[in-house]
């Protein structure tokens, strides 16, 4: 198939349908339009944006395209830039939020890649957003606070953010460095995060924040970043009709919440072990008849667990049902439901949690009821 590209078998599928539902909601209630944009582009568009000039040793190997030159992309941003220009913007229009799950691909040599922490084509969770100067401050706040509340969501508690500030080569004035600097700033501290500056090491384009989220054994991991760029406004000659009726440049911030999702993916096993949170685990609920006889009763359970929302798998094999629990624990489902006669009977079901805590016989109801609360609040 080609390094770093990587494949998602139907297990790890269902845990990126579930990150990827999640995170759409979130930003839907969060103010952000969702976009789509292709897999190519004009060699004209990397042009504009710099790409060619500054990337291409990163850029896979052009194609033609009825005789113009074509380039898979490496990021999503000119894209987001055309779908901004494509009318006459207002003061009134900002700010702008455009979010996109958007697959890049990026040469990286054989030797650094490594497993899903280091690929050559990937999903990231990108967005751009669009401000006006006056609103840079409170938007900042507002993304910095988001990417927490998320990160937390996931089982992450302990973060460092790292501050880049203005190399000594760089675009755009002093005053816009300085203000964008002042706003990454309050924002940290405002979200309680502990910073460092790293002086000087900005991009040329505008300064930026990484969050680097610190897993079960202690390893700091670089997931989120904000960046400014005062660069693409000026290439794309892009602008807004400010509330004196004069045409202004609009801020342009990139925003990865998770990074990649492949990368964040590869964080999540590695922090849990395998053993996700109901919420996140792929088999939610494993049904373990004891015998033959209760086969139909435990394939019902089944397909009300499937129908509540709740993922779950039978095991009707003709093993014994110590063997069967035994590799329902190694596969760390979060819940493992027993039936025999008695269960039959009393339409319910006997319930075993994750790490050995056995709860009992309860009415098959109030099981779909309790996994149903966990699951939404994504305890």
């Amino acid at each position: 198939m080609g390094g770093g590209l990587v494949v998602w078998h139907p297990t790890g599928a269902i845990i990126r349908r579930v990150i990827e539902d999640f995170w759409r909601d979130e930003h839907q209630k969060n103010g952000y339009d969702f976009v789509y944009s292709p897999h190519v582009g004009r060699a004209d568009l990397w042009e504009t944006s710099g790409h060619l000039g500054f990337y291409r040793e990163n850029m896979y190997s052009s194609m033609d395209v009825e005789g113009q030159e074509y380039y898979v992309k490496p990021m999503n941003c000119p894209f987001h830039i055309m779908i901004y220009k494509n009318k006459l913007r207002s003061y009134r229009d900002l700010p702008l939020r455009y979010a996109e799950l958007g697959t890049v691909y990026r040469f990286e040599r054989s030797g650094v890649l490594h497993g899903l922490l280091r690929v050559r084509g990937f999903t990231q969770d990108d967005a751009h957003i669009f401000i006006s100067p006056e609103e840079m401050e409170d938007e900042i706040i507002r993304v910095i606070d988001f990417v927490v509340r998320m990160l937390k969501t996931f089982g992450f508690e302990d973060f460092k953010a790292y501050i880049a500030t203005k190399p000594e080569k760089s675009v755009g004035d002093v005053t816009m460095w300085e203000q964008a600097t002042q706003a990454l700033k309050v924002a940290a501290e405002r979200a309680k995060l502990t910073y460092e500056l790293d002086e000087g090491g900005g991009a040329f384009y505008g300064p930026k924040i990484d969050i680097k989220i610190k897993d079960a054994l202690g390893r700091f991991w670089q997931c989120s970043t904000v960046q400014f760029d005062f660069n693409l406004p000026e290439r794309f000659d892009m602008g807004f009709i400010g509330v004196d009726n004069q045409a202004h440049r609009p801020y342009v911030v990139h925003r990865a919440l998770l990074g990649s999702i492949e990368r964040f993916f590869g964080m999540l096993i590695e922090h849990y072990a395998g053993a996700f949170p109901l919420w996140l685990a792929p088999v939610q609920a494993k049904v373990v008849s004891i015998t033959d006889k209760q086969l139909e009763y435990a394939k019902g359970v089944r397909d009300k667990l499937l129908a509540a929302g709740i993922r779950a798998e039978l095991d009707a094999r003709s093993e014994k049902m110590g063997f069967k629990i035994r590799e329902a624990a190694l596969e760390k489902v979060p819940y493992i439901l027993v039936v025999g006669d008695k269960e039959v009977q009393q339409n319910a079901v006997a319930v075993r949690e994750r790490g050995g805590t056995d709860l009992g016989a309860m009415p098959l109801t109030e099981f779909i009821d309790r996994a149903q609360n966990r699951i939404r609040e994504k305890n």
